[in-house]
């Protein structure tokens, strides 16, 4: 049904990353610390939607143990395979009822031609997210991810992402504030590639840097007490 998805794949050099640095030192200083980083290759969108669905609210091993037992019963994760399959059968896979109904939506939904998957990357991101949320168990983290990682958009910032949050904060050094609005004060130059800079606050996280209880300027290269 599509294309192989995008992927990103960053380095100091790349001239995103040194857009960014230009734009704003701090985010600069970041990804010299970072250095290499880049995503997983995607999935058809209809399976990576279904992943999502799949995924939410329970662990990464978790989400695999059941994809790999609905892909057993399906055969594949498309709208033909899943749309025939009993909720009874979806359930006994390990999905919950909400889940399962939540996979047939996107089903009807991408079979009767209301939501186009062919279509969304000619659509701004604002109209992607409004039709992702049209459907059952998406709601506007999981349309956010939809679109950095499916489908390649360079400026990105989920605000709602707890972990882009608490980044921020660190490599900004703020202080706590009440409603955790780090992210919305340190985006302001990021554009436009938000993308781009929260690709790096997550791999500050993944590569434990944030919650190495030493601040950001004690973990850039060089630094000495």
């Amino acid at each position: 049904m599509n294309a192989p998805k995008p992927k990103f794949e960053l380095h100091p050099g790349d001239p995103r990353s040194q857009a960014l640095a230009a734009a704003d030192p701090r985010m600069g200083e970041l990804i010299m610390m970072i250095g290499n980083l880049a995503t997983k290759p995607q999935g058809p969108l209809f399976s990576e939607l279904a992943r999502s669905i799949i995924s939410q609210q329970i662990s990464v091993k978790a989400a695999a143990t059941i994809r790999g037992r609905v892909i057993e019963l399906a055969g594949e994760l498309s709208p033909a395979a899943l749309s025939a399959q009993s909720d009874a059968d979806l359930r006994a896979a390990g999905l919950s009822a909400s889940k399962a109904a939540y996979l047939k939506d996107l089903c009807d939904k991408v079979l009767s031609g209301r939501i186009d998957l062919d279509r969304l990357q000619e659509l701004s991101d604002e109209t992607v997210i409004e039709t992702l949320v049209s459907v059952k168990g998406i709601g506007r983290w999981s349309a956010e991810m939809f679109l950095l990682f499916a489908l390649g958009r360079e400026d990105v910032v989920s605000y709602g992402d707890a972990g882009l949050q608490r980044a921020a904060r660190w490599v900004y050094a703020m202080e706590e504030r009440p409603d955790r609005k780090y992210l919305q004060q340190a985006s302001s130059e990021w554009q436009p590639y938000g993308s781009i800079a929260s690709l790096y606050l997550w791999e500050a996280i993944n590569q434990g840097h944030v919650d190495s209880g030493h601040t950001f300027a004690e973990r850039r290269p060089g630094y000495s007490s």
